[in-house]
């Protein structure tokens, strides 16, 4: 009996302490998106909810939707609520990221990648860096994206890009430029899209329109991150602000072992382990 109790009490303190991890992550608040973002492309697919609080995008046959942050950032720990469109989602990408545009660009992605009814959905994370991609990773989420919103964080300092869901670590990427890895050092700004990716799918299925139109839903638009005003903005590495403090140098314990669980249990792709791209492992793999 007492074991059963210390066992509840542990599992309780680590969600107190991952809910005051959340917290600090978006310590924004609830606020309209209009502070901080605005509408890219699409605007009669955008619909603002709860005094624009919420944003819903909608796809369908003749256009799909985005926002985009009116700043660009050097670092940050960037979070936004989401939830995906449901049904048959062929060709249905729902996507938040990080991008610089322009040539040789630098972007870091979450991408939802749509499938026919009843098949979970796929999500993809990806690097650019200078253009180049080629990284993805393709994970099943512990839980249905559709029926709720969730948390989708990208941590990005000088040390490591984090990707988290729901506060926990599904893929990190190391600044190994000291070793000839190349890392994203481009002001970037925060984008989110639900747009026509059929082009994108394997097997070449089409998209069936007539579960049209998809919806997804955004929430969390406050941003902790460090606006740049120029190239050559420096400050953004700095310890003062708090996502790049030692804290945020390396996963601690509890998160390296939820890191380890979702790559044992959770993960459809891996770039580094596809040898048919990539006959030699590439060494950022072995690095991360």
């Amino acid at each position: 009996m007492i074991f059963s109790y210390l066992r509840y009490l542990n599992v309780f303190l680590l969600f107190l302490i991952g809910c005051n991890f959340l917290a600090r992550g978006s310590t924004s608040g609830e606020i309209s998106y209009d502070q901080n973002y605005a509408v890219i492309y699409g605007g009669s697919h955008f619909v603002p909810l709860n005094q624009g609080k919420e944003i819903q995008l909608i796809l369908d046959n003749t256009s799909g939707a985005g926002f985009g942050s009116k700043m660009k950032y050097g670092s940050g720990y960037f979070h936004m609520r989401m939830k995906v469109p449901g049904g048959d989602t062929t060709g249905v990408a729902t996507a938040y990221y990080l991008t610089s545009h322009g040539n040789k660009h630098n972007e870091l992605d979450f991408e939802f990648m749509g499938d026919t009814e009843g098949m979970p959905y796929k999500l993809q994370t990806n690097i650019f860096i200078d253009d180049i991609g080629d990284r993805e990773q393709r994970i099943h989420l512990w839980f249905d994206p559709i029926a709720d919103i969730h948390d989708y964080v990208i941590l990005w300092n000088q040390h490591q890009i984090v990707f988290y869901v729901d506060n926990i670590p599904i893929r990190i990427y190391k600044n190994k430029t000291n070793i000839g890895v190349p890392y994203p050092s481009k002001p970037m700004k925060i984008e989110a899209t639900l747009w026509h990716g059929e082009w994108a799918i394997e097997g070449k299925r089409k998209t069936n329109w007539s579960y049209a139109p998809f919806k997804a839903n955004y929430q969390g638009f406050g941003v902790s991150g460090c606006e740049v005003q120029s190239l050559n903005d420096q400050h953004c590495v700095s310890d003062s602000y708090w996502w790049n403090g030692e804290k945020f140098w390396q996963l601690d314990s509890v998160q390296q072992k939820q890191y380890e669980s979702v790559n044992q249990k959770y993960i459809v792709y891996d770039y580094c382990t596809d040898r048919r791209k990539h006959p030699t492992t590439p060494l950022d793999c072995t690095l991360n």
